[in-house]
């Protein structure tokens, strides 16, 4: 028997933000939509039909700027619910917390994280810093402002480097082209990103060796997944680049292959685990996240990014460690909804 709860699917509507997200210049985009936003679109049927399992109502909503309409459509729908899965507002990700704050004023309960944790998880020098205050270990890094270069005199971090947008998620930007090893490589990266993102840089040490993603679901650890880079070229840094995730006909990705489980010792995934864990509580995650570690030649962990509200489509790897941990896919979505539920008995009990 379904549940009486109404369930809201809410989403950021697709559209063209930057005229170019995979961080080089190419002559063959087709188009210039988020291809991230473009290939979640195609899911949100898959999720609605699989939610309505569950629950009796299920509905879905497109967000963009005119936040008055998704609101008075919110309330006319009155959901019990709402599944966010708004990480943008018109290609602005700067503006995926102010949704979850808006539900919040609301007060109508929501999957996944809280405003506080998305914003300090976007803001890359912030995760760092809250990381490091909690002595959770992460590379060496610098923010450059735009159109600020460092000076190659004080320049104190060791190379290879690795440069990044400071306020992006979804690999926007990060390409083969976005690890340097000397300082006029920088430079010229750091123009690059600067005149076609307008926006701040981070700059961290590249740690060159495996890549694991740890998928926390509640309290629950999943099985950690690993980013193989076998069959890439040589010439190919080993990251996971815009087109690793969202170009299948890329060389990366073909060639960055996930595995779960990851081989690992029990020792070395113990400790992984624990600090993954320790990442998720000093960033004030909730309900579901993703902690990506790599591990220098020693097999040292660096937390290079938590992710919180990941991407939860089928083919990926967060709902590939579930499957890992026997937790099919409609458990999965129906697990994070109760996550929010529970939130709703919560409060009622702390109010009474």
């Amino acid at each position: 028997m379904n549940l009486e709860q109404k369930v809201l699917i809410c989403y950021n509507e697709p559209t063209r933000y930057y005229d170019n997200y995979v961080g080089k210049n190419v002559s063959d985009i087709k188009d210039n939509v988020d291809l991230s936003e473009r290939e979640f679109l195609k899911q949100i049927n898959m999720i609605k039909k699989s939610l309505s399992k569950k629950y009796m109502s299920v509905e879905t909503l497109p967000v963009n700027s005119d936040i008055k309409t998704a609101m008075k459509k919110i309330l006319h729908y009155s959901p019990d619910l709402i599944f966010n899965f708004v990480e943008s507002v018109e290609g602005n990700s700067n503006l995926e917390s102010y949704v979850a704050g808006l539900f919040d004023l609301m007060e109508i309960p929501y999957t996944g994280n809280g405003p506080i944790s998305l914003g300090n998880c976007l803001v890359k020098s912030r995760t760092k810093q809250i990381l490091q205050s909690h002595g959770v270990r992460t590379p060496k890094h610098m923010i450059t402002h735009v159109n600020q270069f460092p000076e190659k005199n004080n320049f104190l971090l060791k190379f290879p480097v690795i440069l990044k947008l400071a306020r992006e998620d979804a690999s926007i930007g990060i390409s083969e082209l976005s690890v340097v090893n000397n300082f006029d490589a920088l430079k010229e990266r750091l123009e690059y990103l600067f005149n076609s993102f307008n926006q701040e840089v981070l700059i961290e040490e590249y740690i060159d060796g495996r890549e694991l993603n740890v998928a926390i679901l509640g309290d629950q650890i999943l099985p950690i997944s690993e980013i193989r880079f076998d069959g890439l070229p040589e010439e190919f840094p080993k990251i996971v680049t815009y087109e690793a995730k969202w170009s299948p006909e890329s060389v990366y990705f073909k060639n960055t292959v996930p595995r779960c489980p990851a081989p690992l010792e029990d020792s070395l995934r113990q400790k992984i685990e624990k600090m993954a864990l320790e990442a998720f509580d000093a960033l004030e995650c909730r309900d579901y996240a993703r902690v990506d570690i790599r591990l220098n030649q020693r097999n040292v962990p660096y937390v290079i990014e938590v992710n919180p509200n990941p991407d939860i489509s089928p083919d990926t790897g967060f709902v590939r460690s579930a499957a890992a941990a026997g937790i099919g896919y409609d458990e999965l979505l129906f697990k994070i909804s109760t996550f929010a539920l529970k939130r709703i008995t919560y409060d009622t009990q702390a109010a009474s």
